[in-house]
């Protein structure tokens, strides 16, 4: 005689087979899958065991075709890499704050590529999830307007976007730089470099707006020898800073506006041994900065609000909240470790 519960098991089990293991009704397992109320704490531990025991599988994407609402119970996180520390702390506050709510969480990254952005956009939309959260390239408006019109909710982060009734959070990185900027100069810098990110990306435009603003305000002169912009990635950052620190008269301090292309200033420093001679500030904190000798200085985001404020966006609109696009504008902190501090050659002040 062939043992049912395993014969089950093969055959891929159906709600009909937890329901006879269990001795309830299908609409009792369904109620518990489905994570519904009104099934008393025993009924639903013995459609539990069963659903174990046989190997019950549930279809999520047949689920959300029966619904009403449609819902997948899925987000779809589109970041610039995944493997970044600010980005992967941005995803863990969207997961977790999904999580809350019983949601999954898709990611994948863009590497500032529009037609992997396109490719994910797309994705995400066939799949049905329930909304995206994007760090958007600029370059896709098209898409993430179509997935709008579609009814698909996006937040962007980090970036704005042209795309209309899109709800965005940013921080205000031009008052995180021209602060920096502001205190290199009150320590005696006055020959301060810029190493920028791609000109394309939102935040780097608006970081080196910041650092022209700091020194306009500071009395200091922009020397465009001293700037570096379309620097992309610890190497690129790495042979730019030995460009600098390589000319007639190098700079005396580097404000770094992206945190791999710090990793690559502070490399550089390393190689020449002029980490105690040369100060440095960077956008965005990195682990272990701390712990380097001097430590790195930061303007700090905090990556966790930020994913946090985007998916409380995202569930408003899916819950419904109405009106205007909405735009939220989170602050930087200076975290001072030493190698912002580093004094300039001219501590009494003055325009050099």
């Amino acid at each position: 005689m062939p043992d049912s519960e395993n014969d089950a098991g093969r055959r891929s089990a159906t709600m009909r087979d937890v329901a006879t293991m269990a001795g309830v009704g299908i609409a009792t397992v369904s109620r518990v899958v489905n994570g519904k109320p009104g099934v008393t704490p025993d009924l639903a531990e013995k459609v539990t065991r069963a659903a174990e025991l046989l190997g019950y599988r549930h279809d999520l994407t047949a689920s959300s075709l029966r619904r009403a609402d449609r819902r997948t119970h899925t987000l779809g996180l589109i970041l610039e890499d995944a493997a970044n520390p600010f980005s992967a702390a941005l995803h863990r506050a969207v997961e977790d704050t999904a999580a809350e709510r019983g949601v999954l969480v898709l990611a994948g990254s863009t590497d500032e590529d529009p037609v992997r952005e396109r490719g994910l956009v797309r994705t995400f939309t066939a799949r049905r999830v329930d909304g995206l959260i994007v760090v958007p390239t600029g370059l896709t408006d098209t898409d993430l307007d179509a997935a709008r019109d579609g009814g698909t909710p996006v937040v962007c982060v980090d970036r704005p976007t042209a795309v209309r009734q899109v709800d965005t959070v940013t921080v205000d990185n031009r008052a995180g730089v021209r602060a920096a900027v502001k205190r290199l100069s009150a320590a005696g810098h006055r020959h301060i470099a810029f190493l920028g990110d791609l000109p394309a990306i939102w935040t780097a435009e608006e970081r080196y707006a910041g650092f022209v603003e700091g020194l306009a305000e500071a009395g200091c002169v922009l020397r465009p020898a001293l700037v570096r912009r379309g620097v992309h990635g610890v190497e690129a950052a790495q042979e730019a800073t030995r460009e600098l620190l390589a000319l007639p008269r190098p700079p005396t301090a580097l404000v770094s506006a992206q945190n791999l292309v710090t990793v690559g200033a502070r490399k550089a420093l390393q190689e020449l041994r002029l980490q105690h001679d040369v100060a440095l500030i960077g956008f965005d904190d990195l682990p272990f900065a701390d712990l380097l000798d001097p430590g790195i200085s930061v303007i700090a985001q905090d990556p966790v609000a930020i994913g946090r404020q985007a998916a409380a966006l995202l569930f408003d609109r899916l819950d419904g909240e109405p009106g205007p696009a909405r735009h939220r504008v989170l602050t930087t902190r200076y975290l001072a470790r030493g190698s912002g501090e580093l004094p300039g050659p001219n501590p009494a002040g003055g325009t050099v």
